[in-house]
């Protein structure tokens, strides 16, 4: 039975505010970290970028979630949900696999990775948009009594970590020159796509 108490359609109402604002966001930042990763041969950054288009996903997911909520109450879509997390989950350890393929090729083959200032750029302007993304989700998650919001806005806190290793990764580069760096902090970057990815597969049966 649709849930008819006006209070949380109006929390619903928020939540799908800052999913819109989450999706454009991620939109951005997948496309320049991706287009900037190629240009600049850097596994970081392009690793970064593909993350986001995970997320992306993630997003249009609780959005339709969400959406299927208002219309026909919060049980009817839990087992869809599932199974798409877990082929997010998926999509995340296929990621980390690359990254670490990847690295090994640069590190192996001695290769360099030019500097990206555009790469810097979305990842420094991720930082905060992230931080202010996921409190706010996490806020209105514990008022909905919602798991899969707040996995959401777990990922939003993985992807600002992310941000500030490509950020870090990218300075150390600008600062040292050293042609090992980007391999290095893509491989840091392997710790929190396994992470993630294990929150997304192991959902609970519950979520909602």
């Amino acid at each position: 039975m649709v849930d008819a108490d006006p209070q949380r359609q109006t929390l619903i109402s928020r939540a799908f505010r800052l999913e819109w604002l989450s999706v454009g966001w991620m939109a951005v930042e997948a496309a320049v970290a991706i287009v900037s990763g190629i240009a600049a041969r850097s596994i970081t950054l392009v690793a970064f970028g593909l993350d986001s288009v995970i997320e992306l996903a993630s997003a249009g997911i609780l959005i339709w979630r969400l959406s299927i909520e208002l219309k026909f109450g919060r049980e009817v879509s839990e087992g869809a949900e599932r199974i798409a997390r877990r082929i997010a989950g998926g999509l995340l350890f296929a990621l980390a696999s690359y990254v670490v393929v990847a690295a090994g090729w640069s590190l192996w083959r001695g290769g360099g990775e030019a500097f990206s200032w555009p790469g810097l750029a979305v990842a420094l302007l991720s930082i905060p948009i992230m931080l202010v993304l996921a409190r706010r989700k996490l806020a209105l998650a514990d008022q909905l009594g919602s798991a899969a919001l707040r996995a959401d806005a777990a990922e939003s806190v993985a992807c600002l970590w992310l941000s500030l290793v490509v950020v870090i990764g990218l300075l150390a580069q600008l600062a040292f020159g050293a042609w090992w760096i980007d391999a290095a902090t893509s491989l840091a970057i392997v710790w929190f796509l396994v992470k993630e990815g294990r929150e997304a597969w192991e959902a609970e049966e519950g979520s909602s």
